[in-house]
């Protein structure tokens, strides 16, 4: 069996630096917001081409905390609109719905799966003061488009990064040369940071590209006053103990997840190029005309958290790929309009994204996939 992906053996080689990590923080006996934390933060920062970061308990809380802090400044208040994409995840929305704003949907583009600038406009009303954008499957959606929109219209941006650690714009440099994936290159592998435009709200979940082994999350941002905000909100408020300027929450990033991900974010780049190498053995060598292959340009854009095809078959050719001992997932079966907890959303129409969730197939890819697990996959799928 070819596992979708195998947690166990990701993180095998980082065991005894695990236990170390462990030990040192059971030593040093300060659990909550120490070293590792503050640690993590700078070099996460760095990484990022950020002046500041914000570790929080989850991604979720990351995204929600973001809205939180513009309403603490006064740039959000409740009730204002937030552009969001139809085609994602449901935390997205939640996040939204959590700091008592309203979501807006906007269809995808059906080439990217991302939210389609074009249609943003159309969406904008009075109310209209953010665009939450999602890099979704880990590719970046179109910035520059959605700045320009967004600088026309006075709006807020904040972007879900939760799948896209380490994907870069403007950064069309990267070498596509095929059949052979050994020629893999990239022309500059030191630029692979990010440059925030606003916020952004990163996942450590296990199964991300930079995973904890258990929750954590972070947020990302040139703002300093909204960083100031941020750091406060998370710890309930409190920029000194007892002392509480904001109604704030407990989402603190924890101080051993914290010393986890020190271990494990040097190596995020090599394990990006790693998932983009076998990308491009995806996309050159699987032919076969009932599969419908993820765009991507071969720039930086895409760290490929998932590669996603498409199938108007996909119970038949996911049973194929079960029996045939590969492990797919769908991402995602029900698009949030139909959700059972949105009644008041499930008569809207929105067929792009109705297509996306109803075709897209998961296949494996992960820095562990071996070379013979990818030949195997192409293999099976030309085969359907």
């Amino acid at each position: 069996m070819i596992p979708f992906l195998d947690l166990k053996k990701v993180n095998e080689p980082y065991e005894a630096a695990f236990q170390e990590k462990l030990k040192s923080v059971l030593s040093n006996g300060w659990y909550i917001l120490g070293k590792e934390v503050e640690t993590f933060e700078k070099a996460f920062a760095e990484f990022c081409k950020t002046q500041h970061c914000i570790g929080v308990g989850n991604g979720f809380d990351a995204l929600v905390l973001i809205f939180k802090g513009y309403i603490q400044l006064g740039k959000l208040k409740k009730g204002d609109e937030v552009i969001v994409p139809a085609n994602t995840y449901i935390a997205s929305i939640l996040a939204i719905l959590q700091a008592d704003l309203v979501p807006v949907l906007v269809e995808p583009k059906l080439e990217t799966y991302n939210i389609n600038p074009d249609l943003i406009r159309k969406k904008i009303t009075s109310k209209t003061k953010a665009i939450l954008v999602v890099h979704l499957y880990g590719q970046l959606a179109e910035m520059d488009e959605i700045n320009k929109i967004a600088d026309q219209n006075h709006l807020l941006i904040i972007e879900d990064a939760a799948q896209s650690h380490g994907a870069a714009a403007n950064s069309n440099n990267f070498k596509f040369q095929i059949p052979n994936a050994s020629n893999f290159t990239l022309s500059d592998p030191e630029a692979s940071g990010e440059e925030s435009s606003g916020a952004k709200a990163y996942s450590f979940y296990p199964g991300k590209n930079l995973g904890c082994l258990g929750d954590g999350g972070a947020i990302t941002t040139n703002d300093s006053e909204l960083a100031k905000v941020l750091f406060s909100l998370r710890n309930y408020g409190s920029e000194k103990k007892y002392y509480n300027e904001f109604v704030g929450v407990n989402s603190r990033l924890d101080e051993i997840q914290a010393s986890f991900l020190n271990l494990k974010l040097p190596n995020l780049n090599a394990d990006n190029d790693k998932r983009r190498a076998i990308a491009k053995r995806y996309l050159a060598e699987i032919k076969n005309e009932k599969i419908i292959l993820p765009f991507w340009d071969f720039s930086e854009n895409h760290v490929f958290h998932l590669f996603v095809i498409r199938t108007e078959n996909r119970e038949e050719l996911q049973g194929y790929l079960t029996q045939n001992n590969i492990q797919t997932v769908i991402h995602y079966p029900v698009p949030p309009h139909k959700q059972k907890a949105f009644p008041e959303w499930n008569n809207l129409s929105f067929p792009i994204t109705e297509k996306i969730h109803n075709e897209v197939l998961s296949l494996p890819i992960s820095p562990v996939l071996t070379e013979r697990e990818v030949s195997f996959v192409i293999e099976v799928l030309n085969r359907y």
